[in-house]
């Protein structure tokens, strides 16, 4: 028919004593909530709504002591709270609404059978098995699930729960996300960790703690913040040197050889190495940071400078070198231009020899050369030291322009 007003079919039924089933399907019926309350026969216990226009004003116009209610193919949206409470209502069929969840059983204390299917519930809350302890039957199905979560901590609860879910697995289907369309809610599974969302926090946390702390030994086993400072210095000296002037032609071999030793073995660098190699027959030109580092300049930038200006780098090896922290940036900027310039411009004389456990983690490149034992050693015997001379000097032997 064409009935309109759900309040007006309310009075026309007050008087009929008997009345105990009511069909209104397929009319025009509205409510707006406003106005003068409902007043339906107390004896009403069946009503169908169904096909109407009804919305979820709906509840405020309901029979008190209904026990099963149609309100399906209407405009509901969502099950207001704080409505009359149906005390009696044992059965509610709200398919085909626009429910975006599942309702709370607040005001229906007995329901024991629900229906909310081809509605809009993407995740339905798990707050419902608390709310509807009753219910021994949901029928949910065909809905546009979001396989989440969420959902499955619902699946989980309902199979706990032990009450029946009509039409599964078929019926339950994943719409979103695309990648799951299609698939049956029995098949879709996450792990626990994905889940849990403090669990995930934490297991996040202890492996960025574990990382950090890995991360923080290799530094300090390997030295890197001291590579990185020393990489640093070696670019603000270089940068400097683009900046110079442009008639200034940069660093160009002014020595055979810089030397790189320990304030320790300077009695036997002054009094052996430079007597030896600058006097006599082809004197070798050797860069010494007492007499050739230039006042007013940093200690680094005279180190970059010398080795710069040097054919050569000689390093004199001993316990005493490796514990020199300046010794170690000299043969780290030496190292640079080995590598620059693709030559083989390191000299290493190992004056005494190094026990391995005294070569500290980051002179690991001097730790390479030495075990392919290229250095010469320092003789005890004076019969063999002329020998050493000579191939120290070969090794060195260069015209500067």
């Amino acid at each position: 028919n064409k009935f309109e007003s759900l309040r007006k079919v309310s009075f026309m039924t007050s008087h009929m004593k008997s009345l105990k089933y009511l069909d209104m399907s397929n009319n025009l019926l509205s409510h707006d909530g406003a106005g003068v309350q409902c007043q339906w026969a107390e004896s009403l216990t069946e009503l169908d709504l169904s096909s109407n226009q009804l919305a979820d004003a709906v509840f405020e116009c309901l029979p008190v002591n209904v026990r099963k209610l149609c309100l399906q193919n209407n405009q509901i949206s969502n099950v207001p709270r704080g409505m009359v409470e149906l005390k009696s209502l044992e059965e509610l069929n709200l398919a085909s609404n626009r429910l975006a969840d599942l309702p709370g059983c607040g005001g229906f204390p007995s329901l024991q059978f629900l229906n909310t299917e081809m509605n809009s519930i993407l995740t339905p809350s798990v707050e419902f098995f608390q709310s509807c302890p009753s219910v021994r039957e949901l029928q949910a199905g065909h809905n546009p699930f979001k396989c989440s979560c969420e959902l499955q901590a619902f699946i989980r609860l309902e199979r706990q729960s032990g009450w029946k879910l009509f039409g599964w697995p078929a019926a339950y289907v994943c719409e979103y996300p695309e990648g799951l369309r299609g698939t049956e809610l029995k098949d879709f599974h996450l792990s626990v960790l994905a889940c849990n969302t403090t669990l995930l926090l934490v297991t996040a946390l202890l492996l960025t703690l574990v990382l950090v702390a890995a991360v923080a030994f290799l530094c300090i086993y390997l030295d890197v913040p001291w590579y990185v400072r020393m990489t640093w210095q070696w670019t603000q000296t270089k940068r400097r040197a683009w900046h110079s002037p442009p008639g200034d032609q940069g660093p160009v071999l002014q020595f055979h050889a810089f030397i790189s030793y320990s304030e320790r073995d300077a009695l036997w660098v002054k009094n052996e190495l430079i007597p030896n190699l600058e006097k006599g027959e082809g004197c070798v030109q050797l860069c010494q940071h007492e007499r050739n580092f230039i006042p007013g300049k940093s200690i680094v930038e005279n180190i970059i400078n010398c080795i710069e200006k040097s054919y050569k780098s000689i390093f004199v090896l001993s316990p005493n070198f490796v514990q020199s922290e300046w010794c170690h940036y000299e043969l780290y900027f030496a190292h640079h231009k080995l590598f620059s310039e693709n030559s083989n411009s390191l000299i290493l004389i190992l004056l005494e020899p190094i026990p391995p456990y005294l070569i500290p983690a980051r002179y690991h490149k001097l730790k390479a050369l030495m075990a392919k034992r290229t250095y010469l050693e320092w003789p005890k015997e004076r019969s063999k030291r002329a020998l050493f001379w000579a191939n120290l000097r070969a090794a060195i032997s260069i015209n500067l322009p």
